[in-house]
């Protein structure tokens, strides 16, 4: 049987949060205005002036001791473990994180052929990963 609809783009990712506050402060400190509320689903819709979209789910309990279930647990639960967002300029995003005091959890590093990364954490522990693009090697054919 054939596929009913092809997938043609990516709408959003929902990011469960604690504290609706804080993290609407966060996330738009990083380029992100909150646009929509559904307080019937304790959520709301933030975009970037690019239109990259996510939506905050605010009813999270905060756990004392900080961690992320999804990823600094020794035991591995399915489950979607965090969004990546492309930048142009992953140095000046690294050099803008250390002035306004948000910690990078994993520096500047390859990531495969075709990027270079670095991760962060929000409030809530949520991993968001950030990617400048790197040329794509150019296909040389034998002589």
């Amino acid at each position: 049987m054939q596929q009913p609809q092809a997938i043609r783009q990516f709408d959003h990712v929902g990011i469960r949060v604690s504290d609706r506050e804080e993290a609407v402060a966060f996330y738009e400190r990083l380029g992100f205005k909150e646009v929509r509320r559904f307080e019937k689903y304790e959520a709301n819709e933030m975009e970037t002036t690019d239109g990259v979209r996510i939506n905050l789910i605010y009813n999270a309990t905060r756990l004392p001791h900080q961690r992320n279930v999804l990823l600094d647990e020794p035991i591995k639960l399915p489950g979607v473990t965090h969004p990546a967002f492309v930048v142009d300029d992953l140095y000046a995003l690294r050099e803008w994180l250390i002035a306004v005091g948000i910690p990078i959890t994993e520096d500047i590093h390859p990531l495969g052929p075709r990027r270079i990364t670095l991760f962060i954490r929000d409030p809530d522990r949520n991993v968001l990963e950030f990617n400048q693009l790197l040329p794509s090697p150019t296909l040389t054919t034998p002589h």
